[in-house]
């Protein structure tokens, strides 16, 4: 799944690691999430959106072509 994390946050001129202590996870986690690596827990998206007021489907952009399940 794709997100527009990175480009919100810098948009917004917020640091990974006041992103990441705002939602209670690691800095590390931030980075996986904008490169692409780790896909958030429903609970952590609906944090994500909370903090930036857009809707998840703002953020996390989902591809039913990449959906192999």
């Amino acid at each position: 799944m794709k997100n527009r994390l990175e480009a919100l946050r810098r948009e917004r001129g917020v640091r990974q690691e006041e992103l990441a202590k705002a939602l209670s996870v690691s800095r590390q986690t931030i980075g996986s999430l904008e490169n692409g690596r780790y896909n958030p827990s429903i609970l952590l998206a609906f944090r994500i959106a909370r903090f930036f007021q857009l809707p998840i489907e703002e953020i996390f952009l989902y591809d039913e072509k990449e959906d192999t399940v």
